[in-house]
């Protein structure tokens, strides 16, 4: 099937022959909502992105990959405006909070019933899951999900693509098994579902071999055995479990 501008970067993944064609799509995210952000563009700049920025913030992760991406120029902008808008809403809960009565019983009691909860302690928990880069990620992300399910349904080369694969990281993989309740019929969720198990299986397999080995290698009746697929494999099991990069550099300003 030729291929239109939304799928190029899958099959790119697909094609990378990645543990996860999903990580690599992640990162390819991740990587070009900083650039967008920090990078020569300028974006913080700009007002209506400064508005977003100022409004959602970024969580403690990607904070962390702001200030070792560089810019301290842009990233001091950034946080200034978004101080500004911060201390703007915290005034406001300031002057509506009112604390809940206290009572003995109230002190031994759990509950997650909104009546219950402080609502100030609930308003730092917004903030600590807002993050103008998680969600610019997320909203791009789910595009991309429905975009393997249509290939996956009309492309058969894509399809054998992937039944060839090294299969997905198991993080990935609960994605994927929500977005095929969501895009695929009984029929096909009925051929999927197996050959999904038989693919995860067999890389996991593949994966568990490779660190046996890894760890064999550190034997001395070992010492000059081949290493066959096992010298990165620390750092590819650590992907196939919770997704990501270890043994990645880290991304900087170019």
């Amino acid at each position: 099937m030729k291929e239109k501008l939304y799928t190029i970067p899958l099959n790119d993944a697909v094609n990378a022959n990645d543990e996860c064609p999903f990580c690599f799509i992640e990162r390819e995210l991740e990587q070009n909502s900083l650039n967008f952000v920090l990078g020569n563009s300028s974006s913080y700049m700009e007002s209506d992105i400064r508005d977003q920025t100022d409004k959602a913030g970024f969580c403690k992760i990607h904070m962390k990959k702001m200030f070792d991406y560089g810019n301290t120029l842009g990233n001091t902008l950034i946080l200034q405006t978004h101080y500004h808008k911060l201390r703007e809403e915290m005034k406001k809960q300031f002057d509506s909070f009112t604390p809940g009565k206290s009572s003995i019983l109230g002190r031994f009691r759990r509950s997650d019933a909104g009546t219950d909860k402080n609502t100030l302690a609930a308003w730092v928990v917004s903030k600590d899951c807002s993050c103008f880069i998680c969600q610019n990620i997320s909203d791009t992300f789910a595009r991309y999900v429905e975009t393997f399910f249509w290939l996956y349904r009309q492309d058969n080369e894509f399809k054998n693509k992937i039944l060839r694969s090294k299969g997905f990281c198991l993080h990935h993989f609960g994605i994927l098994c929500d977005g095929a309740d969501k895009y695929l019929n009984d029929k096909e969720k009925a051929e999927f579902y197996p050959a999904m198990f038989k693919l995860m299986d067999e890389n996991f397999q593949r994966m568990e071999e490779d660190l046996v080995w890894l760890s064999d290698k550190f034997d001395y009746r070992n010492k000059d055995a081949d290493w066959k697929n096992s010298k990165d494999a620390l750092q590819r099991g650590m992907q196939k479990l919770r997704s990501g990069y270890p043994a990645d550099p880290v991304h900087k300003a170019k």
